[in-house]
C-alpha cells in the first residue's frame, strides 16, 4: 500500500475500519449461527426430544433451531462484532435485534413463497435456492445494515460508547487521518 496515493490509502483504511471488519466479523458470527441452526434442526427432526412431538415437526424444529441461532447471533454480535457499540439497555437492544432478525427471516420466506407458489418452482433444489441462497443473501444484507446502523449504531444515546469514541468514528469516516488532530490555521 505504500505505493498508493495517500488519499486512496486513507479511503481504503476508512473503508476497512468503517465497514469491512464489521462485515467479516458479522459473517463469522452468522456462519456459526447457521451451523447451530442446521445442526439443531436436524437433531430435532431425527428425534432428539422424542419421536412424536411438535419439536420434531418441520415447523417446530425450524422455529426452535432458528430461535437458538438468533440468541447465539445476538450474543456474538453484541460481544464481538459490535462490542464497541453495544447498548446499556440490553433488553431493548435484544428486542430491536429480534425485530431485525425476524425481518431477515421474512425476506427468506417471501423469496421461497414467490419461487414456490408464484413462479411454480417446487423442487427441493428450487426451494433451497430461493430460501437459502437468494433469501439468505438478501436477508443478510438487510440484517447487517440494520444491525450496524440501528441496533448497534454508534449514534445511539443509550450506547456504551463515550462521546470521544463517537467523534473518533465520525473522523474515521468523514475526515482525512490526522486532520482532526492537526492544529487549525485560520490564516492569521
Amino acid at each position: 500500500m505504500s505505493h498508493m496515493p495517500a488519499s486512496v490509502r486513507s479511503a481504503l483504511e476508512r473503508l476497512w475500519h468503517g465497514v469491512i471488519t464489521y462485515a467479516l466479523k458479522f459473517g463469522v458470527v452468522g456462519l456459526v449461527g447457521l451451523v447451530i441452526d442446521v445442526a439443531v434442526f436436524n437433531l430435532l427432526r431425527l428425534g432428539l426430544l422424542g419421536d412424536d412431538g411438535w419439536a420434531q415437526s418441520a415447523l417446530g424444529a425450524k422455529t426452535i433451531s432458528t430461535s437458538i441461532a438468533i440468541v447465539f447471533n445476538w450474543l456474538g454480535n453484541r460481544y464481538w462484532t459490535f462490542r464497541k457499540h453495544r447498548r446499556r439497555n440490553y433488553l431493548r437492544e435484544f428486542a430491536e435485534y429480534l425485530i431485525v432478525s425476524l425481518g431477515g427471516m421474512a425476506i427468506a420466506l417471501i423469496c421461497l413463497w414467490v419461487s414456490h407458489h408464484v413462479l411454480g418452482f417446487t423442487s427441493l433444489l428450487a426451494d433451497n435456492i430461493a430460501s437459502n441462497v437468494i433469501g439468505l443473501g438478501l436477508g443478510t444484507l438487510f440484517r447487517f445494515a440494520l444491525y450496524r446502523w440501528w441496533v448497534f449504531g454508534h449514534h445511539r444515546a443509550d450506547g456504551l460508547s463515550e462521546l470521544a469514541r463517537v467523534e473518533e468514528a465520525e473522523r474515521a469516516l468523514f475526515e482525512e487521518p490526522g486532520e482532526a488532530t492537526a492544529p487549525a490555521s485560520d490564516g492569521r
